[in-house]
C-alpha cells in the first residue's frame, strides 16, 4: 500500500507525539505502509501517556512507567523530539519546524489540545498546569509539602487533581465559576449529586464566583475574598492547538479545531488530522463533534492509516467514551447526550452506584455511569446498535440495560 506519489522521497510525516500520533505511526505500518516515516514531538520526552499525570505520576509514581511501550526503531520510525511545527505550506509540501523545515509526502495533524490560561497568571512561580510530564514533576514536590491549594475549574481535570492533592494531605480549594461542578460537561440534574463528593474528601467547593486575579501565593475571588495559596492548578478546559495552522489553508473550525471530515482528511490534499485538535462529522449523532479524550486519540489512528494508505470508505464515527477517578469513585461515559430528548436514571444518585442514560426517539445515545461498569458496557454497545429500547426497563436498575430492548429488536444487538 502506498500513499499518493507526490513528494516521493519525502516520508509520511506525524506531527505531534501524544497518545494520536504515537497509534497512527504504529496504525500506519500494521495497515502495510512500508515507505519513511517521521515523528515529530514538540517536548524533549520519548512518548509517553497523559492519563497516569493526574493520578500515579502526580503522587511520586515512576514518571518513566507512563512511556508508551513502543519500539519505534523497530518500526522504522525516526522520532525527533524537540521539534514543534511552527507553520505549514502545502503548495512546498513543507512543515517549518523548530529545527527547521521538514518535507512531506503526506501529513497527519495530531498536535492535541492546549489548556486555556488565564490572564496575568503566566510566569507566577506558584501557579501551575497539569498537561505535560514536566507539569506533573513541578505539581509532585508541591504536594508533598503538604501545603493550601487552589483548584481553578470543577471540570474534569480540576477534579482529578483535587483528588489527589488531598491524598497527598493538602488542604484543598475549588474554586468554579458556574453554579456546579461539571457544568460545561454535564446537566445540572446529573452533577447535582456530585458537590456532596466533594465535601465527603475535605474539599472546600466554591462555585458561582469567578477569580478576580492570581499573585504568587493568593487567588482573589471576584467578590472580594482572598484564598491563601501556596499551590494554584488552573484546570479551566483546553482548546485545539492549531494556531500554528494560520494561514496554512486547513480549515479551522470556531472551536479552533481542525474540520476533518468522515476520513479524518483535511481540505489540504494528503493532509489528515486525529486526535484533540481535529472534529469530524457524525452520522451517528447527527453533528460534528469534537472530543478530548484518550479514546479518540487511539480510535482515530486507524481511520486516518486507512485513509491514507488507500483503503475505500474508511468513516470514523466512533462512540465516543471516557473515564474519571475521582474521590474514590470510578466515573464512565460513553456517547453524545446533546440532542437527547430524555434522561432516565439507574440507582440513586446519592448511592455509591448509579447510572443515568439519555434517550433519543427511545434509542440510547448516550450513559454515565458511577461504580456500575455493567451499564456502561451494555449501555456502549446499545448505542453503537441504535436498538429501541422499553423507557421502564431502563430505569429498573435491577435489569441489565441489554435486557431493556424492545420486542423483536434483540437480534440487532451484538
Amino acid at each position: 500500500m502506498a500513499v499518493q506519489q507526490a513528494g516521493e522521497g519525502h516520508p509520511v510525516v506525524v506531527v505531534g507525539a501524544g497518545a494520536a500520533g504515537v497509534q497512527t505511526v504504529v496504525a500506519l505500518r500494521e495497515k502495510g505502509y512500508d515507505g519513511p516515516l517521521m515523528l515529530l514531538g514538540d517536548e524533549p520526552h520519548r512518548p509517553y501517556d497523559r492519563p497516569p499525570l493526574s493520578k500515579s505520576v502526580l503522587l511520586g509514581g515512576d514518571a518513566d512507567a507512563v512511556r508508551f511501550d513502543v519500539d519505534f526503531d523497530a518500526l522504522g520510525v525516526e522520532v525527533r523530539l524537540g521539534c514543534g511545527a511552527r507553520g505549514l505550506r502545502p503548495e512546498a509540501r513543507e512543515l517549518d519546524t523548530a529545527r527547521g523545515p521538514v518535507g512531506y509526502r503526506a501529513l497527519v495533524l495530531a498536535t492535541g489540545a492546549e489548556p486555556v490560561r488565564l490572564p496575568g497568571a503566566a510566569g507566577l512561580p506558584s501557579v501551575h498546569e497539569l498537561r505535560t510530564l514536566d507539569d506533573a514533576r513541578r505539581l509532585g514536590p508541591v504536594l508533598a509539602q503538604r501545603r493550601e491549594v487552589v483548584v481553578v475549574g470543577a471540570g474534569w481535570i480540576g477534579a482529578e487533581f483535587a483528588t489527589a492533592a488531598t491524598a497527598a494531605g493538602c488542604r484543598v480549594t475549588v474554586v468554579e465559576a458556574a453554579d456546579r461542578p461539571l457544568a460545561g460537561a454535564l446537566p445540572a440534574e446529573v452533577t447535582g449529586p456530585m458537590r456532596a463528593w466533594y465535601r465527603e474528601a475535605g474539599v472546600e467547593l466554591r462555585t458561582g464566583v469567578g477569580v478576580r486575579r492570581i499573585e504568587d501565593g493568593a487567588v482573589e475571588l471576584a467578590d472580594g475574598e482572598r484564598l491563601t495559596a501556596g499551590a494554584v492548578l488552573v484546570g479551566v478546559g483546553a482548546r485545539p492547538a492549531t494556531a500554528w495552522l494560520a494561514g496554512s489553508g486547513v480549515a479551522i473550525g470556531a472551536r479552533g479545531d481542525v474540520l476533518a471530515d468522515e476520513g479524518l482528511r483535511t481540505s489540504v490534499p494528503d493532509v489528515y488530522a486525529v486526535g484533540d485538535c481535529a472534529s469530524f462529522p457524525s452520522a451517528r449523532f447527527g453533528g460534528r463533534l469534537l472530543v478530548h479524550h484518550w479514546d479518540n486519540a487511539l480510535q482515530g489512528p486507524r481511520t486516518v492509516a486507512a485513509s491514507l494508505t488507500g483503503g475505500a470508505g474508511a468513516v470514523y464515527d466512533p462512540v465516543p467514551y471516557f473515564w474519571s477517578e475521582q474521590f474514590g469513585r470510578f466515573v464512565q461515559y460513553a456517547g453524545h447526550h446533546a440532542d437527547a430528548d430524555t434522561l432516565v436514571r439507574r440507582g440513586d444518585p446519592d448511592g455509591d452506584a448509579w447510572s443515568v442514560c439519555w434517550l433519543r426517539e427511545e434509542r440510547l445515545v448516550a450513559v454515565l455511569s458511577v461504580g456500575r461498569a455493567r451499564d456502561l458496557a451494555q449501555g456502549k454497545r446499545l448505542i453503537a446498535s441504535g436498538a429501541p429500547l422499553v423507557r421502564e426497563r431502563v430505569a429498573d436498575a435491577d435489569v441489565p440495560l441489554k435486557s431493556a430492548v424492545a420486542d423483536g429488536a434483540a437480534a440487532t444487538v451484538g
